[in-house]
């Protein structure tokens, strides 16, 4: 849970909020504090770990999921303070949903939860069986697919409605091809990118 701690500078509350937390990854919300006719301003820090953030991430999800029916297992890391948590579930589409529109709702639930609760806003990453590693390669070889074909035929070719997210690894993957362009187009939720002959 939170600590708090009071001390005369910033640096000291801190240091004092990674002593009682009994580690240097914390993430802290300051307060200063008017002294009063005598005394001189203090500095007030609540503090959590990056441990506890995780297990605050867990168990938020495992409540959401718990309703669905759902039997999931994590596992988590913390890597250049980016908080990644993997979904193993006896039914991953479920969690995904069509066109991963669940999986990115749970996401932005997890946010949503840790700044009203903490008012942090951590580099979280979630995905279900390395769904988002397997769309990324089927984007992109979709991508090299239709640039070929629109090369080859002089013709553009309008892809499926995409979110901002997708739309992007198709505009990187051919920002170097030879003899397309790319442009989105379409108001959201319905905007695709047009792969363009040059």
């Amino acid at each position: 849970m939170p600590v708090v701690v009071e001390a005369k500078t910033l640096i000291e509350a801190v240091e004092d909020a990674k002593n009682k937390l009994h580690t240097d990854k914390i993430f802290y919300e300051k307060t200063e504090k008017k002294g009063g006719l005598f005394k001189g301003k203090t500095y007030e820090v609540k503090a959590i770990s990056y441990p506890e953030v995780m297990e605050e991430i867990k168990s938020y999800l495992s409540e959401i999921v718990t309703p669905l029916n759902v039997e999931v297992q994590f596992e988590t890391s913390i890597k250049d303070d980016v908080f990644s948590v993997y979904m193993y579930s006896n039914n991953n589409s479920v969690l995904i949903g069509k066109n991963g529109q669940t999986l990115k709702a749970l996401e932005t639930l997890v946010k949503a939860k840790l700044s009203s609760a903490y008012n942090i806003h951590p580099k979280f990453v979630l995905d279900v069986e390395n769904y988002k590693e397997k769309r990324i390669a089927n984007l992109e070889r979709l991508a090299i697919k239709t640039a070929k074909e629109v090369r080859a035929t002089k013709t553009d070719a309008i892809l499926e409605d995409m979110n901002s997210y997708e739309r992007r690894i198709i505009h990187n993957k051919l920002a170097n091809f030879k003899g397309v362009s790319t442009i989105s187009e379409g108001e959201e939720p319905h905007r695709h990118v047009i792969v363009k002959a040059e």
